[in-house]
């Protein structure tokens, strides 16, 4: 495994615990800690993009131009898993299965959409 790898991985998993716990403790009523939870999602998004800024730089990579496609690529991606979430929620909290269903699979689609937006259809 490469250095710039290894330091990607503790890095990123890193961010994505902080993230996750954060999310947890800011949307879980029971705990009570929806400031502190915001706080540590906020601080785990930043790890995470410190992380890719790093491995990008190890790797001697240049730094990520924004241009419409980068942009449209990340609005399909998180449209596409904001869809995939709701359709989680409504078929296992909301008891709304049929419905859950048909909104998971369409954000299922919009994510396999990614594909060859990014990588263009040869």
């Amino acid at each position: 495994m490469k250095k710039s790898n290894f330091v990607a991985l503790i890095l990123g998993t890193i961010g994505i615990v902080f993230f996750a716990l954060g999310m947890c403790m800011a949307l879980l009523p029971e705990w009570g800690m929806f400031q502190q939870g915001i706080v540590c999602g906020a601080v785990g998004l930043v790890v995470l993009l410190a992380t890719l800024l790093i491995w990008r730089k190890m790797e001697g990579k240049a730094p990520i131009k924004l241009s419409a496609k980068t942009v449209g690529s990340v609005i399909v991606g998180v449209l596409g898993a904001l869809l995939l979430g709701v359709g989680m929620c409504l078929s296992m909290v909301f008891s709304q299965m049929i419905l859950g269903i048909v909104i998971g699979l369409v954000g299922i689609v919009v994510l396999l959409m990614l594909i060859p937006l990014t990588k263009g259809v040869h």
